[in-house]
């Protein structure tokens, strides 16, 4: 039996990022910008700042933080993993990482057919 994959994983350069963010705001959260002012960057927020809604799908955590992404953009990336890197450049104006010459980028891999029959529904 295949085991059930994580749907978000994270490098271990965004680990340390995460853990430097935790240090500096407290708990933080994630969600997968869907495109319009910052692209498709998964952005870092204050616990609380963002406001998680019944149109959004928690796809699991990363670092201790949780990660969502909107209902209608899961539908679309349903079939693959998100890998959360850190790379060179400026975050989005409103995530965390935001100034320190790093930001989140989410990479990704389309699940195998077993991964994806192993999945719980979301």
């Amino acid at each position: 039996m295949t085991e059930i994959p994580a749907r978000v994983l994270a490098t271990e350069a965004a680990l340390e990022l995460i853990g430097v963010l935790r240090a500096d705001h407290g708990p933080i959260l994630f969600h997968q910008s869907g495109g319009c002012c910052d692209g498709s960057s998964p952005m870092c927020y204050p616990q609380g700042e963002f406001l998680i809604g019944d149109s959004d799908v928690r796809m699991g955590e990363i670092g201790g933080a949780p990660f969502y992404m909107s209902r209608s953009q899961f539908d679309y990336w349903k079939h693959t993993q998100l890998i959360i890197d850190v790379v060179p450049g400026r975050g989005g104006m409103f995530s965390l990482e935001n100034g320190r010459d790093v930001r989140f980028l989410t990479r990704s891999r389309v699940f195998t057919e077993d991964e994806e029959a192993a999945l719980p529904a979301l």
